[in-house]
């Protein structure tokens, strides 16, 4: 993998055209061989991806961490998360792709569904979810009457079975008994996290107290609100440096940072070590 100066970010599979579907379904060799059954890594900004591997091998990298694959499994790649994959030859199975206004539309914050689902996972293959998918398929590839809500309906159907599979061994904490405004939270969070609000802008924005915003986060995750933004700069810190060859004091002023050295300590702070010995380390162990 040779790192650029950013990270692609594609609609599906490099194409920038919006999806004009409901969803879209293909199976894992229509794109993998067009590309030698390797797909370098990228992250879809609106699009989640769930990817139902029925026979054959893999690799999967998601967010810099790699997976063995084991068919029958299902690979979860929420919106934002960088991802790769490595098939082996004739590998089967589907990948199914929902844009995140379906989501949003069909999965409310406090049912919990969501939170799982924003988890990048491989897990195995549940059963009834290959049933699924291969209905998923069958239908998207017609044009019968009531088609869109024939595939909104199974789509439904999928996202609770993957939900179910990620919950699996998951611990109740971790799952984030998300409530309507700890979500809204969320959402602000992923849209500003380069500005470095402080969380007082935030609690005012959603018209609650910094005190109480703390104490929704809390109850969500176990962490306070501001533990949960910088967790947010972070992770995109890390993929960053992963994935890019952007200098350290060039990813610090992408994320908001006007000084460099405060970057640098606050990556420190959370990840053990300074930006350039992660970034050491990783071609270390590369």
């Amino acid at each position: 993998m040779n790192p650029s100066t950013r990270i692609d970010s594609f609609n599906l599979f490099g194409e920038t055209a919006e999806l004009a579907d409901v969803l879209h379904v293909e199976t894992i060799r229509a794109r993998s061989e067009l590309h030698d059954w390797e797909l370098r890594p990228h992250r879809h900004a609106r699009l989640h991806q769930l990817l139902v591997l029925i026979s054959g091998t893999g690799e999967a990298e998601l967010d810099g961490n790699r997976h063995y694959l084991t068919p029958p499994c299902l690979i979860n790649v929420p919106r934002g998360v960088v991802h790769g994959f490595r098939f082996g030859s004739g590998t089967g199975g589907w990948v199914i792709t929902l844009t995140s206004d379906l989501l949003d539309q069909n999965l409310a914050p406090g049912e919990g569904v969501r939170a799982l689902l924003d988890l990048p996972a491989v897990r195995p293959l549940p059963g009834g979810l290959q049933d699924l998918a291969e209905q998923l398929f069958s239908e998207y590839g017609r044009r019968d009457f009531g088609r869109a809500q024939m595939l909104r309906g199974l789509a439904l159907s999928l996202t609770a079975a993957a939900a179910r599979a990620i919950a699996v061994g998951h611990d109740a904490s971790a799952q984030a008994q998300h409530s309507t405004l700890f979500a809204r939270f969320e959402a602000l969070v992923e849209r500003d996290f380069r500005l470095r609000r402080p969380l007082a802008e935030y609690a005012d924005e959603l018209a609650v107290s910094p005190t109480h915003l703390n104490r929704i986060a809390h109850q969500a995750t176990g962490q306070p609100a501001s533990a949960l933004v910088n967790a947010r700069v972070l992770r995109e810190a890390r993929r960053l440096l992963i994935y890019t060859n952007l200098t350290a004091a060039q990813i610090a002023y992408e994320l908001g940072f006007n000084d460099p050295a405060h970057f640098s300590r606050m990556f420190a702070k959370g990840t053990g070590m300074p930006p350039r010995k992660f970034r050491q380390q990783l071609a270390g162990s590369g």
